[in-house]
């Protein structure tokens, strides 16, 4: 008996949440499920396996304020707009008919688009037999400034969610770190491990050795990583790295002014580069890793035993990159410097200091971690959906 699984995934300016869910869909996929994924944030080249990806209308954040969200012609998001969409997710779950639904962070976050999840909750509850509603949320949530929204939150759970699944390991952080209410939904929690792609490195042979002695530089998707980047390079003659080969890789969201920018600053012993689909390879050689403090980068630095400076992104009261890299700090595994710092004019300086105060340390050694993440997350989807097939619920 075919067993459907439907995902939503909406990104709206780095790209950690959709990566996360497109390695998710790879191992639900390779279970014998049909997974399809309505995605919101436009294509990026991701491998989404034997998964089947609808691209929804593109909303993505205008900037890192997340306070103007717009579409793929830069146009405010109107009623309009999000109506089309509604009805797109509901014809898709309709002509699909899925055992089990996935939303990446709803009711936690995407508010703004309560409209079409709000109706596909309503839809799987409505269908006979019933299908299960999962959420997927990484190990730290952003704080809410509104106190009561907790409650709210975790009301919403017990009431319509029959599971979330923690993207973490609760030996390194557990989710009431960053959600207070989270004791009142501790039924409803799986802990998954972390979504890395541990698996696919432990089978890679690396022979080049690539990077090994470098300054690795890395900005995550890019969009907000042009602050970071330029420090860096202001940076680099500050410190005793300043013959090694400084590597900066971009990402696909930097602004092509911001990339021009930067190429017309290069000198010897500087790259700059888009992406490298060998950066887990390079991290495991650099010398150093400077780099913002999101779930993605963060495993993929730890993994690799790289020593680390990191810049957590702060804008528009974003906390949960802060809050990851001062856990890490307090465990010796990251040197971090504040955001803040790098736009004064000692930005340059601190950023240099951290450097030196991250060569003069050990080297991490990463702790016994579930690094399996996206596998189990399978495992629980594929469970839900049996468990519909199986009750007739």
């Amino acid at each position: 008996m075919t067993r459907r699984a439907l995902f939503h995934v909406q990104h709206l300016l780095g790209i950690g949440h959709v990566t996360r869910i497109a390695q998710v869909a790879r191992e639900t996929a390779a279970l014998g499920i049909e997974v399809t994924v309505l995605s919101g944030g436009g294509r990026l080249g991701l491998d989404w396996g034997g998964a089947e990806v609808r691209e929804l209308p593109v909303a993505r954040a205008r900037d890192g304020s997340f306070k103007a969200l717009v579409d793929a012609s830069d146009r405010p998001l109107d009623a309009s707009f999000y109506e089309r969409r509604r009805t797109l997710v509901l014809d898709a779950f309709e002509g699909i008919r899925p055992d089990v639904v996935l939303m990446e962070s709803y009711p936690f976050g995407r508010r703004a688009f309560r409209s079409e999840l709000d109706a596909l909750i309503a839809a799987a509850q409505a269908r006979l037999p019933r299908a299960a509603v999962l959420v997927s949320i990484r190990d730290i949530l952003v704080a809410k400034s509104n106190p009561a929204r907790y409650g709210e939150i975790a009301q919403r759970i017990q009431r319509d969610i029959d599971a979330v699944l923690v993207h973490g390991d609760r030996r390194l952080v557990d989710l009431g770190a960053s959600f207070p209410a989270a004791r009142e939904i501790a039924d409803k929690l799986r802990y998954t491990g972390y979504v890395t792609n541990a698996r696919d490195q432990e089978r890679a042979e690396d022979r080049s050795h690539a990077g090994r002695g470098e300054v690795l530089v890395s900005a995550g998707g890019g969009a907000v990583g042009g602050p970071l980047l330029r420090a860096a390079l202001a940076a680099r003659p500050l410190t005793s790295l300043r013959n090694h080969v400084w590597r900066l890789i971009a990402g696909p969201n930097l602004p092509q002014a911001d990339y021009d920018h930067l190429a017309k600053q290069l000198s010897t012993g500087i790259l700059l580069e888009r992406f490298r689909g060998d950066f887990q390879s390079l991290l495991r050689y650099c010398h150093l890793s400077l780099s913002q403090a999101g779930y993605n980068t963060i495993l993929d630095v730890l993994q690799a035993g790289a020593r680390a400076v990191v810049v957590p992104f702060a804008e528009g009261g974003e906390t949960e990159q802060a809050l990851r890299a001062r856990l890490l700090a307090k465990r010796g595994l990251v040197h971090v410097v504040d955001a803040r710092a790098l736009s004064g004019p000692e930005g340059a300086a601190v950023l240099a200091e951290a450097v030196e105060r991250a060569l003069e340390a050990r080297a991490p050694v990463l702790g016994l971690l579930a690094l399996d993440g996206a596998r189990r997350a399978a495992e629980y989807v594929a469970e839900f959906a049996a468990l519909q097939k199986g009750t007739g619920r």
